[in-house]
């Protein structure tokens, strides 16, 4: 996001320049129109997990990374360093209503469980391939 210097006010809490993790990760939660309390529900975490991920005291795992990135409609990477895909990089944001942008965030969302999914059933087969080698069932 590149905004001019001047946007950014003194009483503005979030800055591109800045911004750490916890900023983006709050200021994109705001953007979606979600509380603290809505998002860490549609994460599976627990308030105080997201609390201490927007004030900057812990980080979440790759696998909650990725989800957090699909709800909020941005990219991981963003999220982690501020570039790529962020706030300003969603072309249909201002276009959509309400109501359509958050059926399309949750359908992003969706899709990261998907794609988590396949990960686990590909490693869940392979458990499967394994031991199904020394078994001499194969």
């Amino acid at each position: 996001m590149n905004l001019p210097e001047e946007t950014v006010s003194e009483t503005d809490w979030y800055g591109p320049d800045v911004a750490t993790f916890g900023d983006r990760v709050a200021a994109a939660r705001d953007a979606a129109g979600m509380t603290q309390a809505v998002l860490a529900r549609r994460l599976g975490v627990r308030l105080a997990t997201l609390r201490s991920w927007e004030n900057d005291l812990s980080e979440p795992r790759a696998n909650r990374l990725s989800i957090l990135a699909g709800l909020l409609n941005v990219s991981m990477m963003w999220l982690i360093n501020g570039e790529g895909e962020g706030l300003d990089g969603s072309e249909d944001a201002g276009v959509l209503s309400g109501d359509a942008a958050d059926l399309l965030a949750e359908m992003r969302s969706l899709r990261v469980e998907l794609s988590q999914s396949a990960k686990q059933v590909a490693r869940l087969e392979k458990r499967l391939r394994v031991m199904l080698t020394e078994t001499g069932d194969v």
